[in-house]
């Protein structure tokens, strides 16, 4: 059976602008307002907060985790000692490449990784909807080996350094999305796949997505009644279930239009159409252009 999350993450193809190691001394305020990339930081030591727009600040002590898959802005402040009100830092890169924060002659008082991931896929939007808008581990060691790695190697000049970083990226999110317990927070694929009812349903949706899946189908397979079913779906995983199988159907096709590999009659076939028409038309409504025109513009 295929793991949803895994192949989602895949897709995504993470690939790593930034990461890096920072030390911050004294009370300390960093503000950002142009992130345009998922945002991770593992703090190492000390404390600090860190306030998303949008969501309740959210404290953090050596061990945490925390991964925002879509980010605008954020700030990170001390707290032992707080910032007086109007303080802004500005964060120095060192000669050895660790960033300081904050009076450069006082002892570290917090020592965090911090990192930004951009993802390659053209359906980056549409993957990363389906993931929650937070995730926060707590103590877990494997995360910050991971963090350690994608660091090191994104700062190596080894041969195969990106395929080496995009696969330590994907299994650093797979981690750090199976290990949150906050699986209740946000409307998405992992909250789908939590669920006892719809994970089942869910990984059969990805196993096979040619089969022609139909709610009452998946509903018995949830045990549940067919309203009850789409119901339960549409609020845990955000989208009904038909909207959801769709969705994924034309992201496996745009996937395989981009390689170049697939005939499309092939593709129709494998994505639960009965003709290459149909899906010609089905993937004109929902991309805007027929497929022959995509793979066209997505090869050249």
């Amino acid at each position: 059976m295929i793991d949803p999350l895994s192949e989602v993450i895949s897709l995504l193809r993470p690939q790593a602008p930034f990461s890096k190691l920072a030390e911050a001394s004294g009370p300390f305020r960093v503000r950002r307002d142009d992130v345009d990339h998922a945002f991770y930081c593992m703090l190492l030591s000390g404390r600090m907060c860190l306030e998303v727009d949008g969501k309740p600040p959210l404290e953090l002590r050596a061990g945490d985790f925390v991964l925002v898959p879509a980010v605008v802005s954020f700030t990170v402040t001390s707290l032992d000692p707080a910032p007086p009100p109007g303080l802004v830092s500005r964060p120095v890169p060192g000669e050895d490449g660790v960033v300081r924060i904050g009076p450069p002659a006082g002892p570290v008082d917090v020592q965090q990784l911090v990192g930004h991931c951009s993802f390659a896929s053209p359906d980056a939007e549409l993957l990363v909807s389906l993931l929650p808008d937070m995730v926060v581990v707590r103590g877990e060691d494997r995360l910050a080996a991971l963090a350690a790695l994608v660091r090191d190697e994104a700062r190596a000049d080894r041969p195969a350094r990106d395929v080496v970083v995009e696969h330590l990226l994907q299994v650093l999110l797979i981690e750090a999305f199976r290990s949150t317990t906050q699986t209740g927070a946000t409307p998405g694929l992992l909250r789908g796949l939590a669920d006892a009812r719809l994970g089942p349903t869910l990984r059969a949706m990805h196993a096979d997505p040619g089969r022609a899946w139909s709610v009452s189908e998946l509903a018995d397979r949830a045990s549940l009644s067919r309203s009850a079913y789409f119901t339960r779906f549409s609020r845990i995983v955000g989208v009904p279930p038909m909207a959801y199988l769709a969705n994924w159907r034309m992201t496996l096709a745009k996937h395989m239009l981009r390689s170049g590999h697939h005939a499309i009659s092939e593709i129709s076939a494998r994505i639960g159409y009965g003709s290459a028409s149909a899906f010609s038309t089905a993937f004109a409504r929902h991309v805007g252009e027929p497929p022959a025109r995509y793979a066209k513009a997505a090869i050249a």
